[in-house]
C-alpha cells in the first residue's frame, strides 16, 4: 500500500503528489482522521467532508505566504495534515497537543484563530486589504460552510467584498444544498467565462461602442444587460452574490479536485471578490457518519468498526438533559413560553422542546444577535421566551442583551450552558467571560444551581419573572449531591450549607460541589469554616456578607469563570476598608485558557479542592 500521506511533512509537499494520486491521497487522509479522532475525540464529519477541497486549494497556494481563514475552523484538520502537523494527531485537542482549531501560534500557516461562526470573509477581506496596502500580491481564501451564512457579519462582509478592487477569493463549502440547486454546466460554463479577463474586456468594448450609436446606442445597451440578467436570473443560482457585486462561480463537485483547481485559478485572475460555490458531502468516506453528519460533528472516542462512543458504565444525567426536560414540562403548563435556538437545537436541549412544541420553537440559525432581539420583540408581544445558548456564544450577542433586553427590563430566560471551562475546544470555547459581562448590565438577575434539583427550580423561577434572567450551568454531569439542601429559591438569597467560623467559602453554581470536597480537607485538618451556596451572583445578598463579615477572617469567593469583573471582584470591592477580614478570591487569570482536559485546567489554574484547600491554609499562615 502506498504511503502518499508520508510525502507530505511540510507546507506545499501535496505539489509533489501526482495528479492521477489524488484520489488515492484523499482516502489515506480520511482513513488517517478516521482512525485518530476515534482515539482521541474531534470534530470529524466537517473534516471528512472538506478533504478534496483542502487539497484543492493547497494545491493553488503557496504557503505561508498566501493566505486561507477557515470559518469556525473545525474543518481546518486536513490543512494542518497538509502543513506538516500529522505528528500531533496522537494529541489532538489534548494540553499540549495541536488544537482543533486554527492557530496562528502553531503555525505560519494559520492565517487568523476562528472558533466562531460567520467571521471569515470579514477577517479575509482585512488581509486582502493590507496586501493591497502593502503592495503585495498573494492569494487571500476565505471558506465559509452555507450554514455560517445564516450569521449577519457574513453578509455585511460581502457587502463590504463588493466595493474591493483586488482578488479575493470566497469558497462556499455547500454540504447542504441549502442555498440553490446545482444546474450542471452550464452554470459552470457561465461562470468559468465571466472570470475570463478576455470576455470581460469584449462585453466592455461592446458596450463603449453601442453608446456612441446616435440615438439608439443608450437603448440597445440597456436592453441587452436586461436580457443578460434576465438570463443569468433563470440559468445562475449565484444571482444573490452577483447582485451584491460578487462573481459567482458554481456551484461545482467539491470532491473533484481538478474541477476546483481550475475554478480556484480562474478565480485568482479576477481583479475583484469572486464566490466558488463547491458541494460536499459531510461525513464522506466513513458511513456512519455520512448515514448521521449531525451526530458525528463533535465525538467522543469512538469504535471505527460502528461509530459507537467509548465509554464505560451508564452516562450520567448532564444539566442540558435536566434543562431540556423542565422547558418543555413549563410549556406544558403556560403557552406563553417560547424557545429559541442559534442552529443547536440539540446541543442546548432544544431537540424536545422543538417536538412537542414546533409552533412555539424558532431556530434563527448561526444568528445569536438576532436571536436575542428577536425574543425581545417576543418578550415585548407578550410572550416569555427562553434562549438557549452556549456561554462562548452568548457573548457576541453582548448589545442585544444590554441594549433590547435589560433596557426595557423584558421577561427573556437566558439559559447559558458550557459555563465555565469546556475543555478541549480551548481559547474560543472556554465559558468563562459570561458573569464579568452579565454582572455590569442593569435589570438582569444572574444565577447559578449547585446541582440538578436547584437547576429546575431556578430555571421554574426565572419563567416566574417579568424581567430578564440568567440562569448559568456548566456543561456535562449534573451534581447530585447536596440533595437535602431545598431552600425555597427566593429573589437575591443564598443558601448556607453549613455554619461555621473563620473560612467562609462562597461557591458560585458548579464550584459547590469543590467547596464541599474543599470542605472535607479542611474538616481533616481541623479548621472550621462555612460553605455559602451564592445562587444570586446579581443581585448580590448583601445580608449574607454581612453575616459573614461577623464571624470570618478569610471570604474566599468561588467561581468558574475570569476574575475580572467576577463574583469574586465585586465581594473584594464590597469588603473594602474592613479591617480583619481578607477576601482570597479563586477564579480564572483574565487571559484565553488553552485546550486540556476540564480536570487537568482545573488543577493548573488553582480551581480544583485541593488548590484551593493550599491556598486558603496559606492565607491562615499569612494572618497568623
Amino acid at each position: 500500500m502506498s504511503d502518499l500521506l508520508g510525502q507530505i511533512n511540510g507546507p506545499n509537499d501535496i505539489k509533489k503528489i501526482s495528479v492521477k494520486d489524488y484520489d488515492a491521497l484523499a482516502k489515506e487522509i480520511r482513513r488517517f482522521l478516521v482512525q485518530k479522532i476515534s482515539r482521541t475525540g474531534g470534530h470529524l464529519a466537517s473534516n471528512l467532508g472538506v478533504v478534496e477541497l483542502t487539497m484543492a486549494i493547497h494545491l493553488c497556494c503557496n504557503l505561508p505566504e498566501d493566505k486561507i481563514v477557515w470559518d469556525v475552523g473545525h474543518q481546518c484538520y486536513t490543512h494542518k495534515l497538509l502543513t506538516g502537523r500529522k505528528d500531533g494527531f496522537g494529541h489532538l485537542r489534548q494540553y499540549g497537543g495541536i488544537s482543533g482549531f486554527p492557530k496562528r501560534a502553531e503555525s505560519a500557516c494559520d492565517a487568523i484563530d476562528t472558533g466562531h461562526s460567520s467571521t471569515s470573509i470579514g477577517a479575509a477581506l482585512g488581509l486582502a486589504k493590507a496586501r493591497d496596502i502593502r503592495g503585495e500580491n498573494h492569494k487571500v481564501f476565505a471558506v465559509i460552510g452555507d450554514g455560517a451564512l445564516s450569521g449577519g457579519m457574513a453578509y455585511e462582509a460581502l457587502n463590504n467584498a463588493a466595493r474591493l478592487k483586488s482578488n479575493l477569493i470566497i469558497v462556499l463549502n455547500d454540504n447542504q444544498m441549502s442555498i440553490a440547486k446545482n444546474v450542471g454546466g452550464m452554470s459552470r460554463y457561465l461562470g468559468k467565462i465571466r472570470t475570463n479577463r478576455n470576455y470581460t474586456g469584449l462585453k466592455e468594448d461592446v458596450e463603449k461602442i453601442l453608446q456612441k450609436m446616435p440615438h439608439i446606442g443608450s437603448v440597445l445597451t440597456h436592453r441587452i444587460r436586461w436580457i443578460k440578467d434576465l438570463i443569468k436570473r433563470v440559468l445562475i443560482p449565484g444571482m444573490l452574490f452577483e447582485d451584491m457585486g460578487i462573481t459567482y462561480i458554481g456551484p461545482i463537485d467539491g470532491h473533484d479536485v481538478r474541477q476546483m483547481v481550475y475554478a480556484f485559478e480562474s478565480a485568482a485572475k479576477s481583479s475583484r471578490a469572486v464566490l466558488v460555490h463547491v458541494s460536499t458531502q459531510k461525513g464522506k468516506g466513513y458511513p456512519p457518519a455520512q448515514k448521521d453528519p449531525s451526530a458525528f460533528h463533535g465525538v467522543a472516542p469512538f469504535h471505527i468498526k460502528d461509530g459507537k462512543e467509548r465509554y464505560k458504565g451508564e452516562k450520567a444525567l448532564t444539566y442540558t438533559e435536566v434543562f431540556s426536560r423542565v422547558i418543555v414540562e413549563a410549556a406544558g403548563k403556560d403557552e406563553n413560553i417560547t424557545a429559541i435556538s442559534a442552529a443547536m437545537p440539540q446541543g442546548t436541549g432544544l431537540s424536545a422542546f422543538a417536538r412537542e412544541y414546533p409552533k412555539r420553537f424558532f431556530d434563527v440559525g448561526i444568528a445569536e444577535e438576532h436571536a436575542v432581539t428577536f425574543a425581545a420583540g417576543m418578550a415585548a408581544g407578550g410572550l416569555h421566551p427562553v434562549v438557549a445558548l452556549y456561554s462562548t456564544f452568548l457573548q457576541r450577542s453582548y448589545d442585544q442583551i444590554l441594549h433590547d433586553v435589560c433596557l426595557d427590563s423584558l421577561p427573556v430566560t437566558f439559559a447559558v450552558d458550557r459555563a465555565g471551562l469546556v475543555g478541549s475546544d480551548g481559547e474560543t470555547h472556554q465559558g468563562i467571560f459570561d458573569l464579568s459581562f452579565l454582572m455590569h448590565m442593569p435589570n438582569i438577575t444572574v444565577i447559578a444551581p449547585k446541582n440538578t434539583w436547584e437547576l429546575e427550580e431556578m430555571l421554574k423561577f426565572a419563567l416566574s419573572q417579568d424581567a430578564p434572567v440568567a440562569v448559568r450551568y456548566p456543561r456535562g454531569r449534573a451534581y447530585q449531591g447536596l440533595s437535602e439542601y431545598t431552600e425555597p429559591i427566593v429573589q437575591g438569597k443564598s443558601e448556607w450549607i453549613c455554619h461555621g467560623e473563620n473560612i467562609a467559602l462562597l461557591a458560585v453554581g458548579s464550584m459547590v460541589e469543590t467547596a464541599v470536597e474543599v470542605g472535607e480537607i479542611l474538616k481533616d485538618a481541623a479548621y472550621q469554616f462555612s460553605i455559602i451556596n451564592v445562587r444570586f451572583v446579581k443581585p448580590v445578598d448583601e445580608e449574607m456578607l454581612e453575616e459573614v463579615a461577623e464571624n470570618h477572617t478569610i471570604v474566599v469567593p468561588m467561581e468558574e469563570g475570569v476574575e475580572n469583573g467576577g463574583f469574586g471582584e465585586m465581594v473584594k470591592a464590597w469588603y473594602q476598608g474592613r479591617k480583619g477580614i481578607t477576601v482570597c478570591p479563586v477564579a480564572l487569570p483574565n487571559q484565553f485558557i488553552e485546550h486540556g482536559s476540564v480536570d487537568f485546567l482545573k488543577k493548573k489554574y488553582g480551581l480544583d479542592a485541593q488548590s484551593i484547600a493550599e491556598k486558603v491554609k496559606g492565607m491562615l499562615l499569612c494572618r497568623n
